[in-house]
């Protein structure tokens, strides 16, 4: 048996757009089950989102720190951020909010990891790329609003996240995920045997 996610569709008979924000919004749809019978399904249409795993050359892993109101947390993180535009070059998009969020940039990228973070409640896409090779941005610096003005940035050794995930300390999906993925890649064949940064994603298909 091949262990694959696979693409299925079943029969959507109707549905609704209870609530439409900036950004994502909740839909309703009547999906008939396997069984002939109809059952309501509510979930976030969601644009899909980027991560970037940056790792120094001192092999620590930039990440920030800012306040999620939804879990009344402040939570340790990858720069991120969402796909504004739909179509967008995943890769453009991780390359600019690494350049607003700690103003860096990377001569290599790789696909690391591609998740569903929440496939039962929302059609979330995330994509975490691992860019290598950092340096300084060297522009004008992105202004910041909201959460971001009050957000923080550090450099940390990849083991004390991967500590930090299994014990329960960190929480943020695309951190956890991405220090997990890349800990395996280095005990394993290596980042050069990660997927290419233009690496096909069905997900969210996009031009190159």
């Amino acid at each position: 048996m091949t262990i694959k996610d696979t693409a299925e569709h079943w029969q959507v008979t109707g549905g609704s757009t209870p609530f439409q924000g900036a950004k994502t919004s909740v839909r309703t749809d009547k999906v008939v089950m396997p069984d002939g019978s109809v059952a309501k399904r509510d979930y976030q249409v969601h644009p899909g989102s980027v991560a970037v795993l940056a790792l120094d050359e001192e092999q620590r892993v930039v990440v920030i720190n800012q306040y999620r109101h939804p879990v009344r947390q402040r939570l340790w993180e990858l720069p991120a951020g969402l796909l504004d535009v739909p179509g967008e070059n995943p890769l453009h998009a991780a390359s600019r909010e690494l350049y607003e969020e700690v103003h860096l940039k990377a001569g290599q990228w790789r696909v690391l990891i591609d998740v569903y973070p929440t496939p039962g409640g929302s059609d979330e896409a995330l994509r975490v790329f691992l860019a290598t090779e950092l340096a300084d941005a060297g522009s004008e610096r992105f202004a910041v609003e909201d959460e971001e003005a009050d957000m923080r940035h550090d450099r940390v050794a990849l083991p004390e996240l991967v500590r930090g995930a299994l014990s329960g300390d960190l929480h943020n999906a695309g951190l956890v995920s991405g220090v997990l993925a890349l800990a395996a890649v280095l005990a394993a064949d290596g980042p050069q045997s990660l997927r290419p940064a233009d690496a096909p994603w069905p997900a969210r298909p996009f031009e190159t």
